[in-house]
């Protein structure tokens, strides 16, 4: 096991920044996070980007001399590299569940909630700087469908697979903390009450207070 620091290349407010910082906090992994490697500041779209990930994406773990890209990957690196509590369940059929959530999760559902719906009120792209409605309510239908699929899944534990937070978890709780501090949001949750609740949890957590903080967006 190593006990080296690692440095997150990205901005805090990513929700896929903040699930390798929550890998981080919950194995007790000394970190640092930012947009600057080597000295140079990696602004997104820059040549720099692409130099550490070919599709110009964050975060990018650096481990020594060692740069790892992919947040599911960065997060199964970070557990089996570093002691502390188990992100990752050693029974192999339990184990292929995490990693089934992960990348629906980071593939399928970040595309709904995040892409979809979440950034068209964060970044509106309307002529006068306002929301976009009509495309807010476009994604409406399959926000609604995602959101369910995951409350039936919270119905055969606490987390997302069982009772103990796992990788899974890190990817979701950022971007359901968002989108539960949205109040246009505030419908699609009224008749979940299985994620309401897994929200939650996920934020009493002690490493959510340090990750899931206000966003500044620089």
């Amino acid at each position: 096991m190593t006990t080296q620091a690692v440095h997150i290349v990205g901005m805090q407010f990513s929700t896929f920044v903040r699930s390798v910082q929550l890998c981080c906090e919950e194995k007790g992994i000394p970190y640092t996070i930012g947009s600057e490697f080597n000295g140079q500041l990696i602004k997104p779209g820059a040549p720099e980007l692409f130099a550490l990930h070919p599709f110009g994406k964050i975060p990018v773990l650096v481990h020594g001399d060692r740069q790892l890209i992919e947040t599911a990957s960065i997060c199964r690196y970070l557990d089996a590299a570093f002691a502390g509590p188990a992100l990752q369940p050693e029974e192999p059929w339990l184990r292929a569940q995490v990693d089934q959530w992960t990348a629906l999760l980071a593939l399928y559902i970040d595309q709904v909630i995040v892409r979809s719906y979440l950034l068209e009120f964060v970044f509106p792209k309307g002529n006068d700087g306002s929301v976009r409605q009509e495309v807010a309510d476009a994604a409406r239908p399959e926000l609604t469908r995602i959101l369910t699929l995951l409350d039936d899944q919270l119905a055969e534990g606490t987390y997302l697979v069982g009772d103990t937070f796992t990788i899974a978890d890190a990817i979701a709780a950022p971007m359901l903390d968002y989108l539960s501090g949205l109040p246009a949001a505030e419908g699609f949750l009224v008749d979940l009450p299985r994620l309401v609740a897994y929200v939650d949890r996920l934020r009493k957590r002690p490493s959510a207070a340090r990750v899931l903080v206000a966003p500044t967006f620089r």
